[in-house]
């Protein structure tokens, strides 16, 4: 037996059998030990965390809440699919990083895209800008406000080509983010692949029709839903029998999970949706396992890593249920899935934070089962990424994949008696919730009427009191904010200058109106829109034969809730008043006492107040109240917040309440929490308290607008 010998002289024998030398121990005795640490405080209240999907976590989890006995869950690439949709996931090939291109300058987001793909990335997701997406052309008198803006100024067969300039697209997937015109875009794309001679079986990407999508998000079709969803199963008809390595139909749940969907509603929506494509592709003729695999799932990812790598799981188990219900083979329920970062999570004020929560997202996606991950610049929320930013989210995935190597290991969170336990519990929930929108007559239908907005409101609203209260912090925006830091501006593009030139370019390129007249009668209205976008066919041409503009949809959109919004406006108007007045408003810190008496609020007042853009005037402390009304006085400031001890309070409050108001206070502030003292303190002047779990943000609100700063 090999020995080594230690410090001590003695000999430690190497060989270690865990099993053997650590025998079990009982769930009950970890209990009984916790119970003690606790000192009588209840155990569910301390140590079991409520999620706003309404799922109550353990602080530890064993084989009694999820026994792998049997193997319940299966393997990777078998259905249900729980486990990863292929047997070796991307352990030979890695994720596909799937970047987005929104410039609307066409030379600009070439460029981007050819640095990216330099830099590692392996498919194109491209935008088309609002007026492209709504099936307008920069030329029309509607587009006016909408050409050039959020996405590329792409109407023509000709812009695409030179957005994708030197791509080598045999080699290189392209995704397209084209609204409602996802036909009229989809063929401008195979009109670019046929120039360039790219065989069917060579071209690789996404068409990403998604007009449920698109309703949910912008409130309107430029048709009724029934013809959407016709043009969407006829152009993956036409997909599937003519380009094998391209999906046409996505199932994206960005706009529910922006608006505050939890990620029990995010499994349930895209299911849902999910099946009302299913209806509309098998009403036009195809069968079950051709529609399916003909979707990709767009899910956004949050800061919750676990929950969002259970809800992946949970998805894909579901999705594969689905299919086999609809009558489909089980090879088609494996789930194509493209995650991304959830721009509700994302933050204008100090962006750098958001490196990590992108970072967050990616690890979640990859760990989760998703082939395809787009890696979210950190100034997105500013506005259009450069250079730097594009280098760090690509590199991101390249460290996750490249140094880490997360994709060697398939479904790593298997057999975690956590994540099998918090996968089965979304699933669970999600298929019930599935089913209720089925009793509702269908996703559509539940759009229509309004019930998906009131269930993610109702869902939303618990989650915007913790915001609010600061249960849910938002570190660098309501936690621990700078500000001194520099705002990060990007680069803000001349929509009018681009829009006058994609008008030049479509007066020279577009085709006369009659090459586009045999579209609507079509039987097969993608191939005759592919013949037309070759002979010179915009987007607007193509759209306006398709019948855009005949049958309007309108509905209440769902609108997007990003969480730091409510505390960046505050910022936002401390900004202007510091722009307009030379200076912030101003709270005083009245820290009265001793150091270790005043410093734990002290803290917590600056970091409060400066969350609503308060600059907080701070100091050492003070002896007396004469001495803290004095600084104040000399400060300016109106507000003033007494720091100190519960221990001090008692004796202090009533002179230095009254002191700080006679040197021109307007509002006195304690902090710390009253309890049975609120009466008395409040008889003695104290307007307000703060505390923690108090609601920070209208306490912020009121005492701005007091200020003049809000109005």
């Amino acid at each position: 037996m090999n020995k080594i010998e230690d410090n001590g002289g003695t000999m430690l024998d190497t060989e270690l059998n865990i099993k053997k030398d650590f025998p079990p121990v009982a769930y009950e005795a970890w209990r009984e030990v916790v119970e003690n640490d606790l000192k009588g405080a209840p155990f569910e209240k301390k140590l079991i965390t409520r999620t706003f999907e309404g799922v109550e976590l353990q602080p530890v989890y064993t084989s009694r809440d999820w026994s792998s006995e049997g193997d319940p869950n299966g393997f990777p690439g078998l259905p249900f699919f729980l486990r990863g949709s292929k047997p070796l996931a991307l352990a030979e090939t890695g994720w596909d990083l799937r970047q987005e291109y929104t410039h609307p300058d066409l030379a600009a987001s070439n460029q981007a895209i050819l640095a990216d793909l330099e830099g590692g990335v392996t498919s194109i997701l491209l935008r088309l800008d609002c007026a492209a997406r709504g099936g307008l052309d920069a030329d029309s008198k509607a587009a006016d406000e909408l050409s050039a803006r959020d996405g590329v100024a792409a109407y023509h067969v000709d812009d695409l080509d030179a957005v994708l300039a030197k791509v080598q697209l045999p080699l290189v997937g392209v995704a397209l983010e084209a609204g409602a015109a996802f036909l009229p875009a989809a063929a401008q794309l195979v009109a670019l692949w046929r120039r360039h001679d790219v065989e069917p079986d060579e071209a690789r990407g996404a068409f990403n029709a998604d007009p449920l999508a698109v309703l949910a998000r912008d409130g309107q079709l430029p048709t009724s839903p029934q013809t959407a969803l016709g043009l969407m199963a006829d152009l993956a008809k036409w997909t599937s029998a003519n380009y094998p390595k391209v999906t046409a139909v996505r199932v994206g749940t960005a706009a529910y999970h922006h608006a505050g969907a939890t990620a029990v509603q995010d499994i349930a929506f895209s299911m849902a949706t999910g099946v009302e494509y299913l209806r509309a592709m098998t009403a036009a003729g195809m069968d079950v396992s051709s529609a399916a695999r003909q979707i990709l799932f767009s899910m956004s990812v949050g800061t919750h890593q676990f929950l969002s790598i259970a809800k992946l799981r949970a998805a894909r188990s579901l999705w594969a249920r689905v299919v086999e219900a609809s009558g489909g083979d089980a090879e088609a329920g494996a789930m194509r899935l493209h995650t991304r970062v959830s721009k509700r999570v994302l933050t204008a004020r100090d962006p750098y934070v958001n490196l990590l929560r992108n970072t967050v997202a990616v690890f979640a996606g990859g760990v989760g089962g998703a082939e395809v991950i787009t890696s979210e610049p950190y100034d997105v929320a500013a506005g259009l990424p450069d250079a730097t930013s594009r280098r760090i989210a690509r590199n991101t995935l390249h460290v996750l994949q490249d140094e880490s190597h997360l994709h060697r290991v398939v479904d790593p969170a298997g057999g975690s008696w956590y994540m099998d336990w918090l996968t089965n519990e979304l699933a669970t929930q999600a298929w019930s919730q599935l089913q209720e929108i089925e009793r509702q007559g269908g996703m559509l239908a539940a759009l229509e009427s309004g019930w998906v907005a009131d269930q993610i409101d109702s869902a939303f609203a618990p989650r915007a009191k913790a915001i609010a209260s600061r249960k849910e912090g938002i570190t660098g925006v309501s936690e621990f904010p700078n500000l001194t830091e520099e705002p990060v501006v990007r680069q803000t593009p001349d929509r009018a200058a681009l829009q006058a030139k994609a008008t030049q370019r479509l007066a020279t390129a577009r085709c006369a109106a009659e090459v586009v007249s045999g579209v609507a009668g079509s039987s097969e209205k993608m191939a005759a829109a592919v013949e037309a976008a070759s002979a010179g066919a915009s987007i607007g041409q193509l759209a306006s034969g398709l019948g855009f503009g005949e049958g309007d949809t309108t509905i209440t959109p769902i609108a997007p809730h990003p969480f730091a919004e409510p505390f960046e406006a505050l910022r936002d108007a401390s900004d202007k008043w510091l722009a307009e007045k030379g200076s912030r408003p101003k709270v005083f810190l009245a820290n009265m006492g001793p150091i270790a008496h005043h410093t734990a609020r002290a803290t917590f007042s600056k970091n409060f107040f400066e969350a609503g853009g308060f600059e907080a005037v701070t100091n050492n402390g003070f002896a007396d109240a004469d001495a803290a009304a004095k600084a104040l006085a000399e400060s300016g400031a109106k507000v003033a917040v007494i720091c100190s001890s519960d221990k001090l309070y008692p004796e202090l409050v009533p002179d230095t309440t009254a002191k700080l108001k006679a040197a021109g206070a307007r509002t006195v502030v304690l902090a710390g929490y009253p309890g049975e003292n609120e009466n008395a303190w409040r008889d003695a002047g104290v307007d307000q308290f703060i505390f923690i779990k108090c609601d920070v943000l209208s306490t912020l609100r009121n005492l701005l607008r007091e200020e003049g700063v809000l109005q």
